[in-house]
């Protein structure tokens, strides 16, 4: 008996990476964290924990945990002992090391990154050992997390996004009577001053692990600095224990302003945050600064957390406020949410620093920079009122990439340079387009991505009390994914055909195939022995589950269509 045929206990045993039963991991895991949720319902506390030392000691478990974090945008980056697993070997070889006895966290690396008001940002990154056994613990966490969360917390939350956030203020102040103030919050240093008393009186989970996460200190150089409060940011459990931390202020604050009483009515006060970032709306400016506050304050107080001075504000709607990047102002008595100007700054500034760098590169290698960058800063305002920003930041691009253009030939004339660079497509006349090398050296033809051409459209906020790990909101939670998966893939026929065709799952481990999870493109008979390149051939496969496949030699059955069934 092999350990991918125990999924759900722990085990010792020789592990191979490329054998794991995926599907069967994922079972056992989802098992065990929808009961973490039920019991966390029902106030059982001790069965809570009971299943949490389940989880955490199972195989299913460690070796999701080893998965996460060899497949994540870090996974290339180390910790103090410079150690990655980028082999199967290694995979393997770590699924034993997630151990609680005899466990002893190593230092942070501290690297820090620039801010956009010139100061820098400390991160601090664990070893895979530490991050695997992170990743762990969360698998039992998160459910109680997202149980006990406040109904308007969006931020590091599973299927939650900033367009929930901007949506649930656009709502609540866009009512008819609606507020006419916004206390604009901001927790001064909130990852690094979390009281460490705090979390482990509060956080359900191993106080020994939980307090050697908190006293690990980091290593900056050569030198050992020790931690004697806050979260590092850069650790994957930073981002829930934030959370633990914050979660519940919007019960303090209905405690005071009850939904169905009259003195809540008119005191319009409502709570939208998003991580470290929030706004409370109110009726008057008086009640913000002389009651809210002060409950804000207490609040934050408890947990060793005071506001930022600099940056918390009362402001009336009509003056219009920043948040999450986009600007919220009411408009002759009508809100409207605009990208803020700060966003667009910074977008167009590296949009041009991007073309500035690349004064030698060739028309196609700079498309396929600006594409991504121009892709990603359109389909997060695209829910908001963009369509004239969107056309302003296009001619301001177009206005870069021409002279651009200019430069490399400043004695061609304009016509020469414009049949070089820009040419006809889609109904365009000027886009900025270059041959470029693709997949399997193959070259192509790269067309500028058009901001102007996004379109606008309205968000669909997730239900407040939408929990991922509890079965009563899987359809829900499915649903909401799919309409997320068909606008990735939007513009991609052969990726979107082969999704549905399959219904989102990938047929190995039979878990949803999501933008964050990623895909490959896979041929069911391979190229190798003659297989086609047409959509009868192709499947859409998790990147772990595809590797699985060529290592092991499995054969893929392609699921039937929708049609077929």
């Amino acid at each position: 008996m092999t350990a991918s045929d125990i999924a759900g206990a722990a085990s010792h045993a020789r592990v191979n990476w490329h054998a794991t039963n995926w599907q069967k991991a994922h079972q056992n895991t989802s098992r065990l964290q929808a009961r973490i949720v039920k019991a966390t319902q029902e106030g059982r506390w001790g069965k809570v924990k009971a299943l949490q030392h389940l989880l955490t000691h199972s195989y299913s478990g460690k070796v999701l945990a080893v998965r996460r974090v060899t497949e994540n945008q870090g996974k290339n980056t180390a910790g103090v002992d410079g150690e990655t697993w980028n082999t199967p070997e290694k995979k393997a070889k770590a699924v034993q090391q997630p151990r609680q006895r005899g466990y002893q966290p190593r230092p942070l690396r501290r690297v820090y990154i620039p801010k956009s008001n010139g100061k820098r940002r400390p991160l601090g990154i664990p070893t895979m050992a530490d991050r695997a056994m992170q990743a762990l613990y969360l698998l039992a966490l998160d459910p109680i997390a997202e149980t006990l969360a406040d109904p308007n917390s969006y931020g590091f939350r599973k299927g939650r996004s900033p367009a929930d956030a901007i949506e649930q203020c656009h709502k609540v102040l866009s009512n008819r009577g609606g507020a006419e103030w916004v206390l604009e919050g901001d927790i001064k240093s909130c990852f690094d001053r979390i009281s460490h008393e705090w979390l482990l009186a509060y956080v359900p989970m191993d106080k020994a692990i939980l307090h050697q996460w908190l006293k690990a200190g980091f290593m900056e150089g050569t030198t050992l600095y020790p931690t004697e409060e806050g979260t590092p940011q850069g650790s994957i459990c930073s981002p829930v224990l934030a959370n633990f931390a914050l979660d519940g202020l919007e019960t303090k604050l209905r405690e005071k302003y009850p939904k169905a009483s009259h003195a809540s009515r008119k005191a319009k006060v409502n709570l939208i945050r998003f991580a470290d970032d929030f706004v409370i709306t109110g009726s008057s400016r008086e009640l913000l600064e002389n009651e809210v506050k002060p409950i804000v304050e207490a609040f934050l107080k408890e947990r060793g957390l005071e506001l930022s001075e600099e940056k918390t504000r009362i402001t009336h709607v009509e003056e219009g406020f920043d948040f999450l990047g986009q600007h919220i102002r009411r408009y002759s008595g009508k809100v409207l949410v605009k990208p803020s100007r700060k966003s667009i700054h910074t977008f167009l500034s590296k949009v041009r620093k991007v073309i500035k760098d690349n004064e030698q590169a060739t028309a196609g290698h700079l498309v396929v920079q600006l594409n991504p960058i121009i892709r990603g800063w359109t389909n997060y305002h695209r829910h908001v009122s963009s369509k004239r920003v969107f056309t302003k930041v296009s001619h301001a691009i177009f206005q870069a990439l021409w002279h651009w253009a200019k430069r490399r030939h400043p004695k061609k004339p304009k016509k020469w340079v414009k049949d070089k660079y820009f040419h006809p497509q889609a109904g365009r006349n000027w886009v900025f387009s270059g041959e470029t090398e693709g997949r399997r050296g193959k070259t192509y033809r790269a067309h500028l991505f058009d901001a102007a051409g996004v379109p606008i459209k309205r968000h669909t906020k997730v239900k407040g009390a939408f929990n991922p790990y509890d079965p009563a909101w899987e359809v829900y939670f499915e649903e909401r994914q799919g309409v997320r998966m068909m606008d990735t893939l939007k513009g991609r026929r052969q990726l979107l055909y082969l999704w549905r065709e399959q219904h989102g799952i990938c047929p190995i481990c039979e878990q949803q195939i999501t933008k964050i999870t990623g895909w490959h493109n896979h041929h069911v008979v391979w190229r190798s022995r003659g297989g086609a390149d047409g959509a009868e051939n192709r499947v859409l496969l998790h990147p772990n589950c595809h590797m699985q496949v060529h290592t092991q030699g499995m054969e893929v059955v392609k699921p039937r269509s929708v049609t077929e069934r």
